[in-house]
């Protein structure tokens, strides 16, 4: 868990990449220039960690005023969708970062990057291997053991020119030769083990089409993207330190522009699951509705959820960049979320679990319109009108024919505020036949309209309330954390991740009661429904006049707990 403290946390905290970026930029190396790139693979959605490179990325770039470039690194057709391509894209622009006309693909170099290939088997550093799969991972060694050499190793010059040029032609079945590299079958690293570099697959590509029957592997196809692209500072997570080597000898064998490649620590929350593979199961195998689900930790389903692009630049300025991995507590998150909406989203009344209320005392058929505010943090907003009527509802929760000690809500005999409205005493309960309370009366007192009373008497409880008449009938979702588990990545009892799905991740409630005028409430606006929390109209479910509302976050804030707790 980061120990960052969001009330003292600097809004631009210092990390080890962009010291390395300013005294690059100091000495003058590359020029004085500096060159970042964003480049997801199209083989998913984008999560929360792809928004800390996103923000890492075009922030130095900006920062330092140099350029982000964005780049699809799209080389495997098998994996690769134009969903993802079109999706990612509306990601990183709804996160609030504009690329220009800096959108590249990989693919765009395919070309290029078959020649250079030519030319590092005409070095003799590269050759055609006809072993499969189990046979290279078998011939690769250990990490105590050594590899060996293949026995096709040591073909001529020209008949590897020949396979492999037969291989582009689409002349061999899937998985029958790979092209790799030439480098040293007893190095210490793994990767430097002769690589492949290239694989046969006869798929189409999403922009290529049937042009190729051949496709580079990403270890091979990235450094010579960045380099084409003149990138200066070649960002990545950390597991690909160990990847280094091979980025560098590709690079210098062709002498061609060589970038610097940095890694940094990949995003871990707690209670969450980042693993691109994994996130694809959960979609494949029902155990969410898609990519987008508001419980998933993709940017779609964030966005869907209601969380904000301002909120999400915050967190991942907070939590910082670093080498060391480590688990952030979602709740960070949730902290960044509530501050942000907190400022920005307008109060409503909403009652999720509706008991009605009868006022015994008003006027049969009348109506009245109440000011309320619409955010007591921004001035600027206004008021607005609420309806107040005989009949409202209140929550379930908010009465009890039998309170305990600690109960100051609305009880028998008791009286308690309505906020924007009067002050109500409960005078007695309707059951229906099965002894359940079906509805409570009332009394009201006309002299405290507004919500205060003149003789000064005071209550105990001020409760949110929808006018019964008025009421817009909504279904909200409640949602909490998809894993019951802290870490469900590092279970430690040999059971798969799945086996910690909460099963109460999501609550439907399909009764609620809003007041009117949400009912024209756009997909995607967000509220703060009084003493509930903070909820977002559904983008894909809600329908005009009868919006679907997701709870985004809810008003407790577990961060602040946390960090008072941790400072005693």
């Amino acid at each position: 868990m980061t120990n960052q403290n969001p009330e003292t946390a600097p809004s631009a905290p210092s990390n080890f990449i962009r010291q390395i970026a300013a005294e690059d930029m100091q000495t003058g190396k590359f020029g004085g220039r500096l060159m970042t790139r964003f480049p997801p693979e199209p083989n998913g959605y984008l999560h929360i960690g792809h928004a800390k490179s996103i923000c890492l990325n075009f922030g130095l770039a900006d920062e330092f005023k140099g350029l982000c470039n964005f780049r699809f690194d799209d080389t495997n057709p098998s994996k690769e969708d134009i969903e993802y391509v079109e999706s990612i894209m509306e990601d990183v622009h709804w996160l609030g970062f504009d690329w220009a006309d800096r959108l590249y693909y990989a693919s765009d170099y395919f070309e290029r990057i078959y020649e250079h290939a030519v030319q590092l088997i005409k070095a003799g550093k590269a050759y055609v291997c006809d072993l499969n799969a189990d046979q290279i991972r078998e011939y690769r060694g250990t990490l105590t053991q050594p590899g060996k050499e293949s026995p096709f190793r040591n073909r001529s010059i020209d008949e590897n020119l020949d396979l492999f040029r037969r291989m582009r032609d689409g002349e061999f079945e899937d998985g029958s030769r790979v092209l790799r590299a030439k480098i040293d079958m007893s190095s210490g690293n793994i990767n430097m083990r002769d690589p492949v570099m290239y694989r046969i697959k006869k798929e189409d590509h999403h922009r290529t089409g049937d042009k190729w029957r051949i496709y580079p592997m990403y270890d091979y196809a990235h450094p010579l993207s960045d380099s084409y692209e003149g990138i200066t500072h070649s960002i990545c997570t950390i597991e690909y330190e160990d990847h280094r080597p091979l980025y560098d000898w590709f690079l210098d064998e062709l002498g061609i522009h060589h970038p610097q490649q940095i890694e940094f620590a990949r995003l871990n929350m707690s209670y969450t699951v980042l693993s691109k593979r994994r996130l694809l199961r959960l979609v494949n195998e029902g155990h969410v509705s898609g990519w987008n689900d508001p419980r998933m930790p993709t940017l779609a389903g964030m966005r869907r959820r209601g969380y904000t692009p301002a909120a999400i630049r915050n967190f991942c300025e907070r939590i910082g960049v670093g080498k060391k991995e480590s688990l952030v507590d979602i709740a960070l998150l949730e902290y960044c979320v509530r501050e942000d909406l907190n400022k920005k989203a307008p109060r409503v009344m909403a009652v999720l679990r509706p008991l009605k209320v009868v006022i015994t005392n008003y006027p049969e058929g009348q109506e009245e319109f109440l000011d309320a505010i619409n955010n007591p943090e921004d001035p600027a907003a206004g008021t607005r009108k609420v309806p107040f009527s005989k009949e409202l509802y209140i929550e379930r929760d908010d009465f009890m024919e039998a309170p305990p000690k600690q109960f100051f809500r609305l009880a028998p005999g008791r009286e308690v505020r309505l906020r924007y409205a009067y002050f109500i005493k409960c005078e007695s309960v309707v059951k229906d036949e099965r002894g359940e309370i079906k509805e409570i009366h009332c009394t009201y007192d006309p002299a405290t309209r507004g919500g205060d009373a003149p003789d000064g008497r005071k209550v105990k409880a001020t409760l949110h309330w929808v006018s019964a008449r008025h009421a817009v009938g909504s279904e909200v979702r409640l949602y909490d954390a998809l894993f019951t588990k802290d870490n469900p990545n590092d279970s430690g009892e040999g059971k798969d991740f799945t086996s910690y799905l909460n099963p109460k991740s999501v609550e439907t409630l399909d009764r609620c009661y809003l007041e009117p005028g949400l009912k024209d409430a756009e997909p995607g606006d967000g509220f703060q429904f009084e003493r509930l929390g903070y909820f977002c109209v559904d983008t894909a479910d809600s329908k005009p006049g009868r919006p679907v509302f997701n709870r985004t976050v809810t008003l407790k804030d577990e961060w602040a707990k946390l960090q008072k707790a941790s400072s005693k």
